[in-house]
């Protein structure tokens, strides 16, 4: 299907705009995306780590699969 466009090209400005502005958000997502995945492994990392600051082995590392634990 080809998209009816008036005879000054209108159609095309508006297409063109169209994907600048989806482009536009793609990358706020992504740069969005990336903030978060830095939020999580910040929260992963206090969460694992103990009141003293020492990993004695009781707390999973990162690094190490986490095995039998339950969420």
């Amino acid at each position: 299907m080809k998209k009816a466009t008036s005879s000054d090209g209108m159609g095309m400005k508006e297409s063109t705009e169209k994907k600048a502005d989806m482009r536009e958000r793609v990358k706020e997502l992504q740069l969005q995306v990336e903030d978060l995945k830095d939020l999580v492994n910040t929260l992963l990392s206090v969460i694992v780590e103990e009141p003293d600051g020492v990993h004695s082995g009781a707390a999973p590392t990162s690094g190490q699969p986490m095995a039998n634990m339950c969420m």
